[in-house]
């Protein structure tokens, strides 16, 4: 009698984190042969660090993210969120400890008092989100889209009322900043943070009712499961992480700048959750996947910042679109294999082919255009490579189409 059930080695091998240490390896050492720096070589040690710091940052609010994505919701509104929170810590020493911030030695207290506040600003948030889904009734994309501009409006007119007309507001004490933004204390953090968040998704109930929810809500909400509470839980726990590296950003630049600080980081959490194995339609995705997800991620962006040089940081959205269209087409769970999915057999398919030629070229040219071996032929035949390598996929799509048929 044939047993169809996957082995450990098998389940093992077709996980994404697997994928993913794998691709992060690959990613480590083609940067490692570009970079004419040698930045790896020469600098193990800083390299790693700068890495892991943006790794952690990144994967706080991430990890909240990828509960809310597990859980059937979206958030788009992380971004405004740690400006908010960065916003709040500050105004919070200042109340608190008005003599205190001016002369830079701010109460042990008062930064108590002012990250606990701060934490519970971001629980209020999460409880905003999940009022306005689930009593309001908007969609979460719509929800969440509002408070990603209004929060970050609201804090705009908070920084100058309490500053004297500052657009933003600086860090006062450097011991504190200097211990907030130890890469050590905030890495014990995340591991602490995601280790919590670990035992609660895959060895509690309210886990398993998180990605119930999330593969069917009306299901489980016919089983018992009491969504909306759930709901609240998985926004709060966004939110609250979110906070965290509000607290841990301001400290790290030194200023809270409502109007720009995080911009666009909401993107980068969706993305290292999906590229970690999330799926965008809910209930499927780990805690570990989505820590890979980050440290895959951030080691795309430091490996551009690497190879390309000076202005790679024009490029770092174009990089984190193409990673994760990637990312979903190769790693997803339960996309198939990736030789029968059929790309260019259509007319949509055929017709993109000569763009995806031209971005890949010009892409080409972006990347190395500043390079002393470079020449403009090469930006050329990349460009026509890669279309004759895509007719080529569409014809055997298309004999594979047709065989099929027969």
């Amino acid at each position: 009698m044939s047993n169809d059930s996957p082995t450990f080695i098998g389940r093992l091998l077709s996980s994404v984190e697997l994928k993913l240490i794998f691709s992060w390896l690959l990613v480590v050492a083609v940067t490692m042969a570009l970079d004419t720096n040698h930045t790896y070589w020469d600098s193990p040690g800083d390299s790693a660090e700068v890495v892991l710091r943006q790794t952690v940052l990144l994967g706080f609010f991430a990890l909240g993210s990828a509960i809310i994505i597990i859980s059937g919701g979206i958030d788009l509104s992380s971004g405004s969120v740690i400006a908010m929170s960065a916003t709040v810590f500050g105004s919070l020493m200042i109340v608190l400890d008005p003599e205190g911030f001016r002369q830079g030695h701010v109460s042990s207290l008062a930064v108590i008092l002012a990250i606990a506040g701060t934490l519970l600003v971001g629980a209020m948030i999460g409880t905003l989100h999940a009022w306005l889904i689930t009593s309001v009734g908007l969609p979460p994309f719509v929800a969440t889209l509002a408070t990603l501009v209004g929060l970050r409006s609201f804090g705009r007119g908070l920084t100058p009322t309490l500053t004297g007309g500052k657009s933003q507001i600086d860090f006062p004490d450097a011991a504190l900043r200097d211990t907030l933004k130890d890469v050590t204390s905030i890495s014990i953090l995340f591991v602490l943070f995601a280790l919590v968040l670990w035992i609660l998704m895959s060895r509690t109930v309210t886990g398993r009712h998180l990605q119930a929810m999330g593969g069917n809500e009306q299901a489980a909400k016919l089983s018992g499961i009491r969504t909306d509470r759930m709901k609240w839980l998985a926004y709060v726990i966004g939110a609250v992480s979110a906070s965290i590296v509000g607290i841990i950003m301001f400290a790290d630049s030194g200023s809270a700048k409502p109007d720009a600080m995080a911009r666009g980081y909401e993107l980068n959490a969706i993305a290292a959750s999906v590229i970690g194995g999330c799926s965008l339609q809910g209930g499927v995705g780990t805690i570990p996947g989505t820590i890979l997800g980050c440290l895959f991620l951030r080691t795309i962006i430091d490996a551009v910042q690497k190879i390309v040089g000076a202005g790679s940081d024009v490029y770092e959205g174009m990089i984190v679109g193409i990673v994760v269209v990637v990312a979903v087409t190769f790693s997803q769970r339960g996309g198939g294999k990736l030789s029968d999915k059929r790309f260019f057999s259509n007319e949509i398919g055929w017709t993109v082919i000569p763009a995806l030629g031209i971005l890949s070229g010009l892409s080409y040219l972006l990347f190395f255009g500043n390079r002393e071996w470079y020449a403009p032929y090469q930006a050329v035949v990349v460009c026509i490579v890669v279309i004759a390598c895509l007719i080529g996929r569409a014809f055997m799509e298309s004999f594979t189409k047709s065989s099929d048929a027969s």
